[in-house]
C-alpha cells in the first residue's frame, strides 16, 4: 500500500530557506501529478504548489509564487519543495498529496504525517 512520507521541516528565521521532500513509500512519484499543501494552526489546509507527472508544468498559490519552487527529484521517487524568503505566515504543517491533473488544487489521497515548518520573526 502506498504511503506518503514528508520530511525536511524545521525551525528557521524570517528570510531563511528550507527544502521539503516527499516520498511515496511503495510507489513512484513520477507516475503522479503531485502537490504540496499546508495547514497553519486553527486554519484549513490549503494548496501551496503542484507539479505535473512529467514535471514540465508547475503552479503555485499566489502568496508563495517567486519564493517557493516545486520539483521532482532525479531519483524519480521524490517531490521537493524549495522554500526561500520564508515568512512567519508560512508557519504550518506541510503535506504532499496527489491531485487529479495540472492546475488542480484538491487533494485525492490519504494524508501523511506532514512535516512542521516554523518561521520565527
Amino acid at each position: 500500500q502506498e504511503r506518503l512520507v514528508e520530511s525536511g521541516g524545521g525551525l528557521v528565521e524570517t528570510g531563511g530557506s528550507l527544502t521539503l521532500s516527499c516520498v511515496i513509500s511503495g510507489g513512484i512519484v513520477q507516475s503522479y501529478t503531485m502537490a504540496w499543501f499546508r495547514q497553519a494552526p486553527e486554519k484549513e489546509r490549503e494548496f501551496v504548489a503542484g507539479i505535473s507527472r512529467s514535471g514540465s508544468i508547475t503552479w503555485y498559490e499566489d502568496s508563495v509564487k517567486d519564493r517557493f519552487t516545486i520539483s521532482k527529484g532525479d531519483n524519480k521517487n521524490t517531490v521537493n519543495l524549495q522554500m526561500n524568503s520564508l515568512k512567519p505566515e508560512d508557519t504550518a504543517v506541510y503535506y504532499c498529496n496527489y491531485v487529479d491533473r495540472p492546475h488542480q488544487t484538491i487533494a485525492l489521497g490519504s494524508w501523511g504525517q506532514g512535516t512542521q515548518v516554523t518561521v520565527s520573526s
